[in-house]
């Protein structure tokens, strides 16, 4: 399983608003858009998060479509890797978050510290983490939006 992302959250609203735009169905990037989301969608994705297989439920956790209560089934897996997803995953809602933020295992804190909608108080509490590669990483991730700000305002 590949840790890199290819869409931004701001290349994936794009691309929300590009398949609403008619004008574009018959254009090659209206082709290849993801399907709508329908209830089988969904059912399916309740259906693997159950699955025996770890692996089947990694892929149910990084689903942007999963529902809530399946997240927060999740973030209690007994298997790290089930967590770590979830922590990975941007759709993952808040209060899972707060609550993998406080998981015994340091790399599901760690991607809690490093997913892009991590609210501001959990960063806090993850800046006095236990774990030094956790701190490091809320550190590095704090530089980073603060070395975004200045660009935007040079840009600007």
């Amino acid at each position: 399983m590949s840790c890199i992302r290819f869409n931004t959250p701001a290349q994936r609203r794009q691309l929300d608003l590009l398949r609403q735009d008619k004008a574009l169905a018959d254009q090659a990037v209206a082709q290849f858009l993801s399907p709508e989301v329908t209830d089988s969608k969904i059912a399916r994705l309740r259906a693997m998060a159950q699955d025996k297989n770890p692996k089947i439920r990694e892929s149910a956790a990084l689903s942007t479509h999963l529902p809530e209560e399946e997240f927060i089934r999740l973030s209690k897996d007994k298997v790290e890797s089930v967590r770590i997803c979830v922590a990975r995953n941007e759709t993952t809602p808040c209060d899972v978050l707060r609550a993998l933020a406080k998981d015994k295992s340091s790399m599901v804190r760690s991607w809690v510290a490093i997913n892009f909608f991590v609210p501001a108080d959990v960063m806090e509490d993850l800046a006095n983490d236990p774990s030094a590669d956790v701190r490091a990483l809320v550190d590095w991730k704090s530089k980073l939006a603060t070395e975004s700000i200045a660009a935007e305002s040079l840009a600007g």
